[in-house]
């Protein structure tokens, strides 16, 4: 049997108990000390402090040079007095903890962020720093001194009681994800920090301004129409525009442009395929045709669009264009025109000055990125899922799994009302996962700056200005009174559910197209788009 099994039993447990009483004593000095360091302006008692902790270290002459107690007194780092805070000032620090009651984690943390005394520390990264904090539940053994065997180490102890989490340490532990913690700290030093992300915003809201105030002067050799194939006299405007485009020389070339016109035109006998092709055989390899699929696959291939008709019309292209738009720019030929402000009877001028040494102003538009998300006990989206005709074939969901539907990208509104229910429409709206507000009317448009001359502003909603970043909430007949239009930040995220204990689904549309049923538990998340929307500005500074 060795020596050290042979020892008392009660000697040790002896030698424990005063361990851990004067590491008590060394951390309630050390926790009066880092309370005093966290809040310098409480000048009183700092000397008491010291000359406590200086007492409590005479018991721990195994850790010599560890911690200085002058070094770190509060009244040492201030170069000016600081009046005496008295304890009515102090009156919120009544209801704190004492320090016996204090976890020792806590009393750990304080010795940990003391700093060697009349040390030369290296510099190191904050992920560094935090990560040792968090993931390291010892201190460095090349770091502490050596001290004899037969002497009571006191980081072993203090080591044993950090492998046992405290109260406090049960509860918080699950709420913070430290790892995405640690990420977010290194993107910091990678130089993303919150005031570069600040600069960076900044820089790009006046990118935007000077995109409107400076012209844009490109090469323009591919041009697409859009316009109604249907209306029989743009058939014969859009003709006389690709026969004009075909023969006006460009860019040190005798012929014009490569021109896509829509492909339902191709067998048109008002647009005459064939007769415009006689005039040249080379315009044979200039005209092209189009289709959504085309624009979708495909957009960067268009140096321009030039819409004849409407508003409408320029729905439509947006519509066509889910994602990246080329510059729009639109001849008034339709019953309105908010978004037209060129007259087709001027072509020729405005397109010799765009695609000549004059350029291009554009007004980038937002848009709405809206996506339908379905509950996950809902019929319509078990038909989503089946991939059999089967029903024991159906991949097993959780009740509250949502699963993401169609996507649309909106340039007017998004309305969601009640279809043919006759019950008020029940409504929840979420701005970045927190409830604003139950929506009780026949339903709400969530409109866009450019929607706001649209479905919102019939319904009561406010004018503004397409350039002024925002989303406009305006309820349709609401129930009450003092539920008002309104205009929300566009960083918000915006939810709008329909409840699981509403009487009725609802019904959305984007932009008056795509109309889905919204089934209890479903809900459409709506935020700024990547993609905005260009229009070419007029003369008068608008487009």
């Amino acid at each position: 049997m060795s020596d050290s099994s042979s020892a008392p039993e009660p000697d040790n447990n002896l030698s424990n108990m005063k361990v851990s009483a004067d590491a008590q004593t060394l951390g309630s000095a050390l926790l009066r000390d880092y309370c005093l360091h966290l809040d310098p302006a409480n000048t009183n008692g700092a000397s008491h402090v010291d000359e406590e902790l200086s007492e409590a270290m005479k018991n721990f002459p195994e850790l010599p040079n560890k911690i200085d107690a002058s070094s770190h007194s509060p009244t040492a780092k201030l170069s000016t007095p600081i009046p005496f805070h008295s304890d009515t000032s102090l009156g919120h620090r009544k209801a704190t903890l004492s320090t016996g009651s204090a976890p020792q984690q806590t009393i750990l943390q304080a010795l940990a962020s003391r700093s060697p005394k009349n040390s030369q520390l290296a510099p190191i990264s904050i992920r560094g720093s935090l990560s040792s904090r968090v993931h390291s539940n010892e201190f460095d053994d090349r770091a502490r001194p050596k001290t004899a065997s037969s002497q009571p180490d006191l980081s072993q102890n203090l080591t044993s009681r950090l492998k046992y989490p405290c109260f406090f340490h049960q509860r918080f532990d699950d709420a913070v994800n430290t790892e995405r913690v640690l990420e977010e700290i290194a993107a910091e030093d990678d130089g993303f920090s919150h005031s570069r992300l600040m600069q960076t915003a900044t820089s790009v809201r006046e990118i935007s301004k000077q995109l409107q105030r400076r012209p844009i002067k490109r090469a323009v050799r591919t041009i697409m129409i859009v316009t109604k194939a249907r209306d029989n006299s743009l058939v014969y405007l859009t003709r006389e525009l690709t026969e004009w485009l075909f023969k006006t020389p460009r860019y040190n070339s005798d012929l014009g442009v490569t021109v896509y016109v829509d492909a339902k035109l191709q067998k048109s006998k008002r647009f005459d395929t064939a007769s415009l092709l006689a005039q040249n055989p080379r315009y044979k390899d200039m005209l092209k045709y189009w289709t959504p699929d085309l624009c979708w696959s495909s957009p960067e291939i268009f140096d321009l669009v030039l819409t004849l008709g409407g508003d409408g019309t320029v729905l439509y292209t947006s519509w066509l264009f889910q994602r990246i738009v080329p510059p729009i720019l639109s001849f008034s030929l339709g019953s309105l025109g908010f978004l037209t402000n060129f007259e087709f009877s001027s072509y020729r001028t405005h397109l010799n000055e765009i695609m000549g040494d004059h350029g291009m102003r554009v007004n980038l538009r937002m848009r709405f990125t809206c996506t339908v998300f379905r509950s996950s006990t809902n019929d319509t989206t078990r038909n989503l899922l089946s991939t059999t005709s089967n029903p024991r074939n159906l991949p097993k969901t959780n009740p509250t799994e949502m699963v993401e539907g169609e996507q649309f990208e909106v340039l007017n509104e998004l309305v969601i009302d009640r279809g043919p229910s006759p019950y008020v429409s029940n409504l929840e709206l979420y701005g970045d996962n927190n409830l604003l507000t139950v929506v009780q009317a026949d339903g709400c448009i969530i409109s866009t700056p450019t929607g706001s001359t649209a479905y919102s502003l019939s319904a009561g909603g406010p004018l503004t200005h397409p350039s002024i970043p925002g989303i406009l909430l305006t309820p349709i007949c609401p129930h009450t009174l003092s539920f008002r239009p309104m205009v929300l930040s566009d960083t918000l995220l915006l939810k709008i559910c329909v409840p699981r204990s509403s009487r009725s689904t609802a019904y959305a549309s984007f932009d008056g197209k795509g109309r889905v049923e919204l089934r209890r538990g479903d809900y459409v998340q709506v935020e700024a788009g990547r993609y905005p929307f260009p229009t070419v500005v007029g003369e008068g500074g608008t487009g």
